[in-house]
C-alpha cells in the first residue's frame, strides 16, 4: 500500500487502541498504570538535555499519558492526536490536545521540547513533519523520537517477518544514519542515539506474541497492570537539539 493511499483517520480510530486491530494495542487505556511510569522515565531522560522547561509538544499523543507526566515540569504542554476518542479522553483530563496531524494548522509554538513516541514511522511524510516541528522549536529546544531500527541485527535477520514490519501502519523504516540525516536536514543536531530498555504492559507483550505466532490475538485484561522489561536492540531513541 502506498503512503498516499493510506487512510490515517480510518485506521487510527478507537479500535487501534483497544484490541480490535491485530497490530495495534491490546488495551491502551487499561494499561495506564504501566505506561505512565515508563513515560516518566523517558521524560526525565529528555529533561537532562533541555535548557528550558517552558512549553512541550507531543505529536501522536494517544490518550495523553506522557502529557500527564510532563505537566508538572512545564509551564504548558499540548498534544496533537488523530484519534477522536483519544482526543476526547485527553480533554476530559484537562489536557490541551488538537485533533489532526502535524501541519501548519495544528502546530502553535514556540516549543522548548517536542516528543514523538513510536509515531514518526506512521507519518506519510516524516521529513516534512520534523521540519515543521523544528521550525517551531526555540533555540536549544529538544526533539525526542523513538522508532524501530531497520539496521539492527534482529531486523536484518528477520526481514519481512520482523515484528515492526506491519504494513500498512508502518510507512517508513529508519536506520541510525537515515534518522540522523533527516534531523540534520531539518536544522537539528543529534546529541543521543541509543537503544534503551523499555517496560511494556504484559498484556501487550502477550497480544503481540500471539500475532507473531500467527494466532488471532486474545485479550488478557488481568495482565494490564503488570510490566515486563524488554530490549531486543531493534528500537532506537534519538534526541536532537536545535542550535
Amino acid at each position: 500500500m502506498l503512503a498516499e493511499d493510506f487512510d490515517l483517520e480510518k485506521y487510527y480510530s478507537e479500535s487501534y487502541f483497544n484490541g480490535n486491530v491485530d497490530d495495534g494495542y491490546a488495551d491502551y487505556v487499561g494499561s495506564e498504570e504501566v505506561l505512565r511510569p515508563e513515560f516518566r522515565r523517558t521524560l526525565i531522560h529528555q529533561l537532562e538535555h533541555s535548557r528550558s522547561q517552558g512549553t512541550l509538544l507531543e505529536f501522536g499523543c494517544a490518550y495523553g499519558f506522557f502529557l500527564m507526566e510532563a505537566t508538572p515540569f512545564f509551564e504548558r504542554v499540548e498534544g496533537i492526536e488523530l484519534c477522536q476518542d483519544a482526543v476526547g479522553f485527553c480533554r476530559s483530563r484537562g489536557l490541551k490536545v488538537t485533533r489532526g496531524v502535524v501541519d501548519a494548522a495544528t502546530l502553535r509554538g514556540p516549543y522548548d521540547a517536542a516528543v514523538g513516541l513510536d509515531v514518526i514511522e506512521h507519518i506519510p511524510d516524516p521529513y516534512e513533519a520534523v521540519k515543521l516541528i523544528a521550525g517551531r522549536l526555540n533555540p536549544g529546544g529538544t526533539l525526542l523520537l523513538t522508532t524501530g531500527d531497520w539496521r539492527s541485527l534482529l531486523a536484518r535477520a528477520m526481514g519481512p517477518k520482523w515484528r515492526l514490519m506491519t504494513p500498512p501502519q508502518h510507512l517508513f523504516f529508519f536506520t541510525p544514519r537515515s534518522m540522523t540525516l533527516m534531523l540534520e536536514a531539518a536544522g537539528l543536531r543529534v546529541v543521543e542515539l541509543s537503544h534503551p530498555w523499555k517496560r511494556v504492559p504484559l498484556s501487550l507483550f502477550a497480544y503481540q506474541l500471539q500475532r507473531l505466532a500467527g494466532l488471532k490475538p486474545r485479550l488478557f485484561p488481568a495482565l494490564n497492570k503488570w510490566a515486563i522489561p524488554i530490549n531486543l536492540w531493534d528500537a532506537m531513541r534519538v534526541i536532537a537539539v536545535k542550535s
